[in-house]
């Protein structure tokens, strides 16, 4: 799993919304001190939560499972560009036969979890697939239904603070799925340190 932060709002614009409401523009910094003070005071010890929602973040993540783009599209209040596997599952067409066991060649296409149980069946699926592709005319609309949940994927991911917050909180409990905790770790160390105070608070463990 790779995340990379593509682009973010600067802090002054999140402190200027607040600062409208009370049109007290004279007392800001620009993103400084006073401003941090105050997104922290009036987005996370007041709850103002909403004040949040002008700051955006955009990452582009490689490397997950179908399953975890599955959870990850229950959060709804963001914006979801994924890899498209009509143009591009043709990827794996030419590739050799997938054998039990040959974990590191498969780890290219699939999400391994570390069981070999599991994980050798997710071999035996991804060569299906493979086997499908390279001896069948049929369209690859029709072939990807039978793609694993463990098949791997990227997308351009775009949220907004108070969004990133819930996410963060949920999806670092213990009880979220592996993958999506690592997700939210790999997110949270990902963006502007500068940014963090917004998101401590809401790293479970």
């Amino acid at each position: 799993m790779q995340v990379t932060l593509l682009n973010h709002t600067p802090l002054n614009i999140c402190s200027h919304a607040i600062r409208t409401c009370w049109q007290s523009f004279e007392r800001g910094d620009n993103g400084g001190e006073k401003d941090i003070e105050l997104i922290d005071r009036v987005g996370n010890k007041n709850k103002h939560a909403s004040t949040l929602e002008h700051l955006y973040y955009n990452f582009y993540i490689q490397g997950i499972s179908r399953a975890l783009l599955q959870e990850l599209a229950r959060h709804r209040i963001a914006s979801l560009s994924v890899k498209s596997t009509r143009y591009t599952l043709k990827e794996l067409k030419n590739e050799a036969e997938f054998k039990d066991g040959d974990f590191l060649n498969a780890s290219r296409y699939i999400v391994l979890t570390n069981n070999e149980l599991i994980d050798n069946a997710s071999v035996k699926a991804l060569e299906n697939l493979r086997k499908i592709l390279s001896t069948t005319t049929t369209s690859i609309d029709i072939v990807k239904y039978c793609l694993p949940e463990c098949y791997k994927t990227e997308l351009t991911w775009s949220v907004n603070a108070r969004s990133l917050q819930n996410f963060i909180s949920l999806r670092s409990k213990k009880a979220a799925l592996w993958e999506i905790r690592d997700l939210a770790h790999a997110v949270f160390e990902a963006l502007p340190n500068e940014h963090k105070f917004i998101f401590n608070d809401c790293l479970q463990d």
